[in-house]
């Protein structure tokens, strides 16, 4: 015979389950097997839902704040270490080593409120096969949506081996994720593909980690973006895009992607197809906190080229969001984790709203925004019949004050409890 269903009711003392709408008061969520069955309002006890197990199980969150599992777009789950650091990471970490980090690292983003995570830079497979170990439910973590191994031209950002000697490149250089050229471009996305990703990340532009003196602007051809974003559309895979200068940020918008990580200089054109296109904004703010942090420990942290490019980053994040927030254009919430710093991801809530965003619209950007970018919203983003059961509680209302987020002490995925630290 069939399993038994397995029924949940959550008491919440106040639900955001539709972020962009009011939020509802004193409300009761009924879970069935890991998937929202029904909300009502109020607080209803399991016997007076039709077909719910008298003995469903109860979760008291009366005193609390509940709203949907926070979705981050744009993770590195494999590292927190950058510049010199970083350098040496590259050089000296085993796959092994980097599998586990991995691990430790999607425990912690969970446990910090984040349910769905996409993960756009892959060492090795190594966010690939945690992808699959998550869902299988072999280890915790979010849910992840994975990029496989970023895309670049040689010498741009996030070639393997800018910054190390000539004799390593080839032991370096083994993904297949360097490009030059329309069909070399083609081919790499379909490597990319063939190693089972969900989503195309490409580099357009100079970063700001790059260990390479050739600053921030366009670093692709327009032949070239147009070829890796009709690709990856062929095989109907969205295409998130690191750019920072103007003229990357608008060579691949006018190609079709989906998303343009960083923006750090969005200029009113580059607005103007954000609109007509309708790609997301991911402004990745709180890679300054980590940069200020690294600093502050070790002022030799960043070198060259790479520290006058992060003293510059540091002063100019936020004021492109402070234009597109007016603009219009859609904007999901990212952190760049492992740039910024793991478990700590709600500090980009804080940052948006410190740089123009209303509470309830940054909310909205980590939960239905970011659900709609992933190709999810069917699945997560809010709290509604026949969606996944995940949500966190917290004690304050993120509508008024939007760093009760960085304080969340109720987690669950899935309808299972993963955090729970109203007792402690």
């Amino acid at each position: 015979p069939a399993p038994s269903p397995q029924w949940t009711v959550v008491h919440a003392g106040h639900l955001l389950d539709r972020p962009g709408q009011a939020p509802r008061g004193a409300s009761t969520l009924l879970l069935r097997d890991g998937r929202i069955e029904a909300v009502r309002e109020g607080f209803v006890e399991p016997s007076a839902f039709a077909g719910a197990s008298a003995d469903a199980s109860v979760v008291d969150l009366r005193d609390r704040y509940v709203l949907p599992g926070l979705i981050d777009s744009h993770v590195h789950l494999t590292s927190d270490k950058a510049g010199v650091e970083g350098q040496l990471e590259g050089v000296t970490a085993n796959i092994p080593d980097l599998a586990f980090e991995a691990a430790v690292n999607a425990r912690k983003t969970l446990a910090a409120g984040f349910t769905t995570v996409r993960n756009l830079g892959d060492e090795g497979g190594v966010t690939l096969a945690l992808r699959d170990a998550v869902a299988a439910g072999k280890v915790p973590g979010p849910r992840i949506v994975d990029a496989g191994s970023a895309i670049s031209t040689t010498a741009g950002h996030m070639a393997p081996t800018l910054g190390l000697r000539d004799d390593l490149h080839a032991a370096l250089d083994v993904n297949g994720n360097t490009c030059d050229g329309a069909e070399d471009c083609r081919r790499a996305v379909r490597r990319q593909i063939g190693r089972g990703v969900d989503v195309i990340k490409i580099a357009t532009t100079g970063g700001v980690n790059s260990r390479i003196g050739a600053g921030l602007g366009q670093q692709m051809f327009d032949d070239e973006a147009r070829a890796i974003v009709e690709t990856a559309h062929l095989y109907k895979k969205k295409v998130a895009v690191h750019a920072h200068g103007p003229d990357g940020i608008a060579v691949v918008l006018r190609a079709g992607a989906d998303s343009i990580e960083h923006g750090t200089l969005l200029d009113d054109e580059d607005l103007k197809l954000l609109r007509k296109t309708g790609a997301y904004y991911v402004p990745t703010l709180s890679t300054v906190n980590g940069y200020k942090e690294r600093l502050a420990k070790n002022p030799d942290a960043y070198t060259g080229e790479v520290r006058s490019k992060i003293e510059w980053r540091i002063g100019i994040t936020g004021k492109a969001l402070e234009r597109a927030v007016p603009a219009g254009v859609k904007i999901a919430f990212g952190t760049d984790a492992g740039a910024s710093l793991p478990a700590r991801t709600a500090e980009e809530s804080e940052l948006m709203v410190g740089h123009g965003m209303p509470p309830a619209t940054a909310t909205q950007a980590a939960t239905v925004n970011a659900a709609d970018l992933l190709g999810l919203a069917d699945q997560v983003g809010s709290l509604e019949p026949g969606k996944r059961a995940d949500l966190i509680a917290v004690s304050g209302d993120p509508l008024s004050d939007v760093t009760t987020l960085k304080r969340v002490d109720f987690v669950m995925k899935d309808g299972r409890i993963e955090k729970d630290l109203r007792e402690h």
